[in-house]
């Protein structure tokens, strides 16, 4: 194992420990703590540090792990559609990610909401085939109440916050941004 190899697995140990911990600080009152969507913060921050390799297998554990461990949020259905969920945003975010020609903030951006879209759908699409499978309907309304009108201020926070630890990891070149070559275009 190298030493990039070592880093990454402590870094997502790290956050899958802040994954299950922050919760708790958000929980406190259930309507805000679950609108604010804690879980996802250490999972695409983990995909985009660590690379879509880390963060995949974190994403989907973590809301398993702390649904067994913490009891919250309920297996299922809604541990299982956060993890397919989850390892959406991580998968997306980080493959698209690594994969851009350079990287600043309107990559990240881009990265971030497509991402984001594709985790909702995924979401939308698991938890209809679950509670369909338990004998109950996922109407559209519920979907767009979970994937879009309930998450607002989380998805705030998240394009927010995430952005901000990014640029500050590029700026005091812990995590630097991929830059273009000299003979390379700097347009985006």
């Amino acid at each position: 194992m190298n030493h990039q190899s070592i880093k990454n697995l402590t870094l997502t140990a790290m956050f899958l420990a802040v994954g299950l911990l922050l919760p708790f600080l958000t929980g406190q009152i259930p309507q805000i703590g679950n609108m604010l969507l804690p879980m996802h913060i250490p999972v695409f921050l983990c995909a985009l540090i660590c690379g879509w390799q880390y963060g995949l297998p974190m994403a989907v554990i973590l809301p398993l792990m702390r649904s067994l461990i913490f009891g919250a949020p309920p297996l299922f259905p809604t541990a299982v559609s956060m993890a397919f969920e989850l390892g959406t945003y991580a998968f997306v975010a980080g493959f698209l990610y690594a994969h851009s020609k350079w990287q600043c903030i309107r990559a990240l951006y881009r990265c971030i909401l497509i991402a984001m879209i594709a985790g909702r759908f995924v979401w939308g699409v698991v938890q209809a085939i679950l509670l369909g499978l338990s004998g109950s309907a996922f109407p559209f309304s519920a979907f767009l109440a979970g994937a879009l009108l309930n998450a607002i201020p989380g998805i705030i926070i998240q394009l927010i916050l995430i952005p901000s630890v990014m640029l500050a990891l590029d700026r005091t070149k812990l995590v630097p941004f991929k830059r273009p070559q000299k003979h390379e275009p700097a347009v985006e």
